[in-house]
């Protein structure tokens, strides 16, 4: 969702910077020569149409409820999309404590490649699961995901957790293949 919202984000400032350098160019053409039409944007028949166009007709009534829709789903994408931090057990009542699953992704990693015949693996973490897949050339998947396994449960035992996530772990092997 993060993602999302900085693309929407992003597309909202570049519609913004375009409408502020059409009407920087419009302002400069009109100074420039006052007499000419516009350069590019209509707007004296725009002016002349909104003139005639009373706050209470439909077509501006429509526009606020467009504005209006559009400004809470943006509220809305930006509240859902806050970070995931992983909660970490108080050290004191008035202290919290929070790393990012990529820290936690990073500690469970490193523990998982420093174990025997574990040639690479990957970690994806989040507060609820944490996710191995490890590669081993020299033990099959059936010898090495049991170890792995523990061994990741006992180090996600050994942190300060508040929340125990799940652990799966995925082993891939060439022995397995064969």
């Amino acid at each position: 969702m993060r993602v999302l919202v900085r693309l929407l984000s992003t597309l909202l400032g570049l519609a913004v910077a375009a409408a502020g350098a059409l009407l920087a160019l419009e302002v400069a053409w009109q100074w420039w020569r006052p007499a000419d039409a516009p350069l590019a944007v209509p707007w004296p028949a725009w002016r002349d149409a909104l003139a005639n166009t009373g706050w209470d007709s439909f077509s501006v009534r429509v526009a606020a409820i467009v504005v209006a829709v559009s400004g809470l789903v943006l509220l809305l994408a930006s509240a859902v999309a806050r970070r995931r931090d992983v909660r970490l057990t108080d050290p004191a009542t008035d202290v919290s404590v929070t790393t990012s699953p990529r820290s936690l992704a990073r500690v469970v990693g490193t523990h998982v490649r420093a174990q025997d015949n574990v040639t690479s693996a990957s970690v994806t973490a989040s507060a609820r699961k944490v996710r191995v897949r490890a590669s081993s050339t020299f033990e099959s998947e059936e010898q090495l995901r049991p170890r792995l396994t523990e061994s990741v449960t006992g180090l996600i035992a050994d942190l300060p957790l508040v929340r125990r996530p799940k652990v799966s772990v995925v082993v891939d092997s060439p022995r397995d293949r064969r």
